[in-house]
């Protein structure tokens, strides 16, 4: 299986769970808040989201990315903007997704330059590996990897995800993916292999409808989820939006209007459930509402 020829790659998923736990059986890594990306180096660069869309010309500073690996290969990683402190700022990378114009991507590839971090390597020369243990994919990832030029490996804790947890609580990051030692490569399954734990917790939901504030400006977006096929009303959320992305939301919605989804009060413009958008909250309330809700923004690659 030639895993580099026909750049199809569907990432590894990971279920969810609550509590950090300790496990001499896993290996504990920093959850990166990112957009995952499978990166196929040779003598050039390829980077493909979760559709499998290049994203190369969105983000040029990694075209020399093949030259931080010392042979062909395929790495499964996460596309990430620092801040200024070191952590992973989400928002900096959507803006970044939005650009069209070349002289506005090289201006911000300069002044918000994206990183890969690699988690894992699925490819090594013309051999796919992805049957082997998680462990041996790993050590054989940092003989492959030389760190620098926008590349770097994901940097993992044996057994302690306690104490990895804690610190992501302290530093006010999003949380751990815990993954077992002995685990292969699932490509494009959930498994229960690879667990991610949060502080914050985030989700993705339909935009079902519009409550327009002030000027025709975006106040709220009225959102839903699939359940078993059907849409489900998850709340709404207030909206401290981009005008790229309020403009890409409102021509949506002119194109596309409907009829009501949920029975709802005030003044909605309703529109078909096609658009994708993160929202970061707290917890859940008994009745399944999201306390304190955060737009973090619109999802490409869904």
């Amino acid at each position: 299986m030639d895993l580099f020829k026909c750049k199809d790659v569907s990432p590894m998923l990971l279920e969810s769970q609550e509590k950090p736990f300790d496990d001499d059986n896993y290996i504990f890594e920093l959850k990166l808040d990112g957009i995952r990306c499978i990166a196929y180096l040779d003598n050039k660069t390829s980077l493909r989201n979760k559709k499998n869309v290049e994203l190369l010309p969105i983000y040029p500073e990694l075209t020399f990315l093949y030259k931080q690996v010392k042979d062909k290969c395929v790495l499964d990683g996460e596309l990430v903007v620092l801040s200024e402190d070191g952590s992973p700022n989400f928002f900096l990378l959507q803006k970044r997704s939005l650009l069209t114009d070349k002289f506005k991507i090289e201006l911000e590839s300069k002044r918000h330059s994206v990183q890969f971090v690699a988690y894992d390597i699925l490819q090594k020369g013309e051999r796919a590996i992805v049957d082997l243990p998680l462990f041996e994919r790993k050590k054989i990832l940092d003989k492959v990897v030389k760190e620098g030029g926008g590349l770097s490996v994901s940097r993992i804790v044996e057994g302690k995800g306690k104490t990895l947890f804690s610190l992501t609580k302290k530093l006010g990051l999003e949380g751990i993916v815990a993954k077992d030692k002995n685990s292969a490569y699932e490509m494009g399954r959930r498994s229960k292999s690879w667990i991610k734990i949060k502080n914050l917790k985030d989700e993705d939901f339909m935009i079902c409808g519009i409550v327009l504030g002030e000027e025709g400006k975006i106040k709220d977006l009225i959102l839903g989820q699939y359940k078993k096929d059907k849409l489900t009303f998850r709340g709404k959320v207030f909206v401290n939006i981009s005008k790229q992305e309020e403009g890409i939301i409102l021509a949506f919605a002119l194109k596309h209007q409907s009829k009501p989804h949920f029975k709802a009060r005030g003044d909605i413009v309703w529109v078909k459930p096609e658009l994708v958008c993160t929202v970061q909250y707290m917890m859940l309330t008994r009745d399944g509402a999201m306390r304190q809700p955060v737009f973090k923004g619109l999802r490409y690659d869904k």
